[in-house]
C-alpha cells in the first residue's frame, strides 16, 4: 500500500469519541504539517494538551462547543450534511494551550496542526467568514470555502480550505506543487487532503508526483481516506456521478501559498 495514502484506522479515545485518522511527523514523512479525525457522539468530550503546536478545530458536521478554558464558544457547526456545501464555523487555538470539546450532537471533528512558537489569541472563525469562490473551467471546475488563507493573520502557519468537485471534474489541476522555497515564483508548503464523497461509496484518483519521478504514485482514494503531499504535483480526478469533497491543510516555514504549474500542462489554462 502506498505510504501517500491513509485509510481509517479506528480507536477509541475516551466514551463516545472514536479517533479516525491521526497523521503527524512521527508517522508520516512530513514536518510542518498534522491531522485528526473524530467521531463524536452527543455529550462526548475530548480534551488536549498543546506544545509547539497550533490548531484549527473544524466542525465537520454536527454542533459542538469548543473552550480554551479562558473562552467558550458553545454550540458552533453549521450543517448535518457535508454535501450540503454550508461553510462551518471553525476554532483556532495558538499553541502552548489546552483545549476541550464537547458534542453537542453526534459529531466529526478534523484538527488540523502545524508547528508554533509565537502565541496568537484564540479566535472563533464563524462560517460568514469563510470566503466563497469558483475557480477553474471546462472539466476543471470546482467550488471552494476557505478557512484560513495565507494572506489571515489568524494562525501563524496553518492554512485550511474545502474543496467541492462534482463528478466528470478535475481539480488541483493543471498539475501544480509548492514544494520549493523560492519566492516569489514558488513556496514550500506541505499538505494533507481528507477526502469524503457523495455518494460515500464513490471514489477519487489521486496522483502525487515529482518531476524526477523519486514520488510517483497515483492511488484510489476512498470516503474517509487522506493523501499525503509532502511534494511534487497532486491533481485529483473525480468520476461522473460522484461529488468529492476535500479538506487541505497546508503549512510550511513560511505562510504564503505560490504555487508552479507543471509547464508541460499549463497550456490547459490558455484554451479558448
Amino acid at each position: 500500500m502506498s505510504n501517500l495514502l491513509r485509510k481509517p484506522k479506528c480507536r477509541t479515545l475516551s466514551p463516545g469519541v472514536t479517533l479516525f485518522q491521526d497523521i503527524n511527523s512521527s508517522n508520516a514523512p512530513v514536518e510542518y504539517v498534522g491531522l485528526k479525525q473524530l467521531k463524536m457522539e452527543k455529550g462526548s468530550v475530548y480534551q488536549e494538551e498543546l506544545e509547539k503546536e497550533e490548531v484549527c478545530i473544524v466542525a465537520l458536521t454536527g454542533k459542538i462547543t469548543v473552550t480554551d478554558y479562558d473562552q467558550i464558544f458553545e454550540n458552533i457547526g453549521r450543517r448535518e450534511n457535508i454535501f450540503d456545501r454550508t461553510p462551518t464555523d471553525s476554532v483556532y487555538i495558538s499553541n502552548d494551550r489546552r483545549f476541550k470539546i464537547t458534542a453537542i450532537s453526534n459529531a466529526k471533528v478534523i484538527l488540523c496542526y502545524a508547528p508554533s512558537k509565537k502565541q496568537l489569541p484564540t479566535k472563533l472563525i464563524k462560517a460568514s467568514e469563510n470566503s466563497i469562490e469558483s475557480r477553474g473551467k471546462y472539466a476543471n471546475k470546482r467550488y471552494v470555502q476557505n478557512i484560513l488563507t495565507d494572506t489571515d493573520s489568524t494562525a501563524n502557519s496553518l492554512l485550511v480550505v474545502e474543496v467541492y468537485t462534482e463528478g466528470g471534474n478535475w481539480s488541483s489541476y493543471p498539475p501544480h506543487k509548492h514544494d520549493r522555497d523560492n519566492l516569489p515564483e514558488e513556496s514550500f508548503l506541505e499538505e494533507i487532503y481528507y477526502h469524503e464523497m457523495n455518494p460515500k461509496q464513490g471514489f477519487v484518483f489521486q496522483r502525487v508526483y515529482t518531476d524526477d519521478r523519486s514520488i510517483d504514485e497515483t492511488m484510489t482514494v476512498e470516503n474517509e481516506e487522506a493523501v499525503l503531499v509532502p511534494k511534487g504535483y497532486h491533481p485529483v480526478a473525480v468520476p461522473d456521478g460522484y461529488t468529492s469533497y476535500y479538506l487541505n491543510v497546508m503549512a510550511g516555514p513560511i505562510k504564503i501559498w505560490k504555487f508552479y504549474n507543471e509547464p508541460a500542462h499549463e497550456w490547459i489554462l490558455n484554451r479558448k
